[in-house]
């Protein structure tokens, strides 16, 4: 529902790996041209509408605008779908997060937060805390916008305050504040992250309620802080270009202090497709569990990683610098 930048990327990776696609959208050209370059496997849906859809899908997507999520996963869950959904609006996360005694009860999933940021990362978080004894801090950091929409919720994060998970306790940070700067892989290198109304921390204090400090920033330039109390001046691009994202976390093992960073670089729109992609598809053989969760949530995602290495999303490991 919703074949934008990151929708359509998440159709073209499941064409040859499900029996059907439905592909419904407001945008009756969008939809036409994402139906056509899919191929065969996909049927066009007018209506946006839960019961339309899940008389027709077992796993639905939502890659539609942020914000208005909620109502449409719960309509979905209530006759036994299961739901992901791309938005990283903290009130899409918030909502979707509230459906989990209803979807324990139906015996579905409702997966929030997967896409670029929230989503890979959440993976590699969990793939570094895995590796520790014990967490102490996660950091993540993102660079770049997807599509038109992702822009604009990115714009409006900048405006909002962000949480930040502190020795047990919620605190906010005026948006656009505590500059850091944080190294991405590739060409993207060292750009300047700040707060934002961001859902990263929540969904990760879920998966780690002992972590000491949960942290997120995304990049802004100088405009950016400067226009952020603004409407956007101009129409965003049909795809922001390169991004990329980092994930540190710092905490012990055997008895000694380790920090962990992994960071990707790629299209935002592409990576937050495809892992939405390989999530539907997880849903689909059933190695997912029950109930509303972010993928910090599982266990072993050694199995959604290695999925997302096959389809070209490849992490990195930073292991320090290099002599050259």
């Amino acid at each position: 529902m919703g074949v934008g930048a990151s929708g359509s990327h998440a159709a073209r990776q499941l064409r040859t790996e499900v029996d059907s696609l439905v592909l419904a959208d407001l945008s009756a050209e969008r939809r036409a041209r994402v139906v056509e370059a899919v191929g065969s496997i996909a049927r066009p849906l007018e209506t946006i509408d839960g019961r339309s859809v899940a008389s027709l899908a077992d796993v639905v997507i939502l890659a539609g605008p942020p914000r208005c999520q909620g109502s449409l996963a719960a309509d979905l869950v209530r006759v036994g779908r299961h739901v992901i959904s791309i938005s990283d609006a903290p009130e899409d996360v918030d909502d979707l997060l509230a459906l989990g005694p209803l979807a324990e009860k139906a015996g579905v999933s409702v997966v929030a937060g997967v896409g670029f940021a929230p989503g890979l990362t959440c993976l590699l978080a969990r793939l570094a805390a895995n590796s520790l004894d014990v967490v102490d801090e996660i950091a993540v950091a993102k660079a770049g916008t997807g599509g038109p929409a992702c822009a604009r919720q990115h714009h409006r994060a900048l405006k909002q305050p962000g949480l930040v998970w502190n020795d047990g306790r919620w605190l906010q940070r005026r948006g656009g504040s505590d500059r850091d700067l944080a190294w991405f892989p590739g060409s993207i290198g060292a750009r300047d992250c700040y707060r934002a109304a961001l859902p990263s921390p929540k969904l990760l204090q879920r998966a780690f309620p002992d972590a000491q400090r949960i942290s997120a920033r995304v990049t802004a330039n100088r405009r950016d802080r400067l226009t952020g109390r603004l409407p956007m001046l101009r129409p965003p691009h049909a795809d922001g270009g390169p991004g990329a994202v980092r994930v540190e976390v710092r905490g012990r093992r055997a008895g000694g202090i380790e920090t962990v960073i992994f960071g990707v670089m790629d299209h935002p729109s592409v990576a937050a497709g495809t892992t939405a992609a390989v999530c539907a598809l997880e849903l689909l053989d059933g190695r997912l569990p029950t109930g509303a969760f972010g993928l910090s949530e599982v266990t072993d995602p050694r199995p959604m990683l290695r999925a997302l290495h096959a389809r070209g999303v490849r992490a990195a490991t930073f292991d320090g610098m290099s002599d050259g």
